[in-house]
């Protein structure tokens, strides 16, 4: 909306600084306002929820005794924050990103999504006593789904070239650097090549390493298609599952989006990504712009969700903040740097996993005291604070390696 008014100012002669059109500036004006959005309208969103009666569940004593009773004070704590995160979001986007942009649509498009069904789920266990919301098939349904529609947006170019020749969206494009070398050997140039959506949407990176490790074609698009559905669906869950503690969820998610939108500001700078040896991705820095608005509307958040909450982001929240993890993962092709830097969330997704196949396939036995895996700790005999800010001790860490693999490579 802001690109849109600044063109019409210069239209009628207005002179508007040149620096809000950088996306480096809009990154931080995005996540201004979302931490003072939130910030500032908490207090009066957490008394509307006190007085709607919208308390978390928690696990009963026949599920979970030790948890039921170590959490009993949070019984009447409101949910549905997430609704103050996703309404910060995307106050962000209108005001400070491209509306052109593919990549502001489909962000845009998996946070009402995601936040829509999580919102859902929520009400669900509200509304009805015992409920446990939404079940899990429909869930995974549901994210299957947006999976699947942004995986066939990308890798089918028959699509892509629709939203291009109906003027709705200009499709996301790579530049490639290739090296060439005269038949004597005597000179060398680079030469920039442009990739498709389709083309560079089948190029796998890992941290460390500045080449594509592989390139998917022929049947190799069904494997990317599937892949492309497992990291959004994935990470949607992974974050769902990690929100079980006052901060944790907020906390870990202001890491891990921040170093993305490094990547994503670097992918968008010709110089820095070609010094980087980072893959340049004309308009990434859109996705810099929402995951920097992430960032500040967790820290917002996390001023009323520290310990002792006074909210909690419900599935509202944490189901499409993890999906837009995803989403702009596969957007920069940096899926495994995900993994990397999110390694509390698939920490957390892998000890609840394993712990369900122990529990049918070993006759009952469990491998962790509960699942997810903060849950473990807290059994224990860890108090709450500390498994957080250990949990959070560890997320930086790995930020802080997925931030060194922009040099190390």
């Amino acid at each position: 909306m802001l690109l849109l008014l600044i063109e019409f100012l210069n239209f009628h002669g207005v002179k508007i600084p040149a620096a809000f059109y950088f996306s480096s500036t809009r990154m931080i004006l995005a996540a201004l306002t979302s931490l003072l959005f939130t910030v500032l309208l908490g207090p009066f969103f957490i008394k509307k929820l006190y007085e709607l009666k919208i308390g978390q569940s928690i696990r009963s004593q026949q599920e979970c005794p030790v948890l039921a009773q170590l959490h009993e004070k949070k019984k009447d704590t409101p949910t549905m924050g997430g609704i103050l995160i996703l309404s910060a979001m995307v106050v962000s986007l209108l005001l400070w990103m491209d509306l052109h942009s593919s990549f502001t649509v489909l962000l845009l498009i998996t946070t009402l999504w995601l936040g829509w069904m999580g919102g859902y789920d929520d009400f669900l266990k509200l509304k009805y006593k015992n409920s446990k919301g939404l079940s899990g098939r429909k869930k995974l349904f549901f994210q299957s789904l947006l999976g699947v529609l942004i995986a066939v947006y990308l890798l089918w170019p028959t699509v892509t070239k629709s939203f291009e020749e109906g003027r709705w969206l200009s499709p996301p494009m790579a530049k490639q650097e290739i090296q060439r070398i005269d038949k004597d050997g005597s000179k060398t140039e680079f030469v920039a090549m442009t990739l498709t959506t389709k083309e560079y949407s089948t190029q796998y990176y890992i941290p460390f390493y500045k080449d594509p490790v592989f390139v998917l074609s022929g049947a190799g698009i069904i494997v990317a298609f599937v892949f492309t559905v497992f990291v959004i669906t994935g990470t949607s869950n992974a974050v769902n599952l990690t929100d079980g503690l006052d901060g944790l969820a907020a906390g870990c998610l202001i890491m891990v989006s921040m170093v993305l939108g490094l990547f994503a500001f670097v992918s968008n700078n010709i110089e820095l990504s070609r010094y980087l040896n980072v893959l340049y991705i004309e308009g990434s820095g859109e996705i810099a712009i929402y995951l920097f608005s992430l960032t500040g509307a967790c820290m917002g958040f996390l001023w009323f969700n520290g310990y002792p909450a006074q909210v909690f982001m419900g599935d509202t929240g944490s189901l499409a903040l993890g999906g837009v993890l995803g989403v702009s993962a596969v957007l920069l092709r940096r899926e495994f740097l995900l993994a990397l830097v999110g390694g509390i969330f698939v920490a957390e997704a892998l000890s609840v996993i394993l712990q369900v196949a122990s529990y049918k396939l070993r006759n009952k036995k469990r491998i962790f005291l509960c699942s997810p895996l903060h849950h473990h700790f807290e059994y224990k005999g860890w108090p709450e604070t500390k498994v957080v800010l250990r949990f959070w001790i560890v997320s930086l860490l790995l930020a802080m390696i997925g931030i060194a693999s922009l040099k190390f490579q």
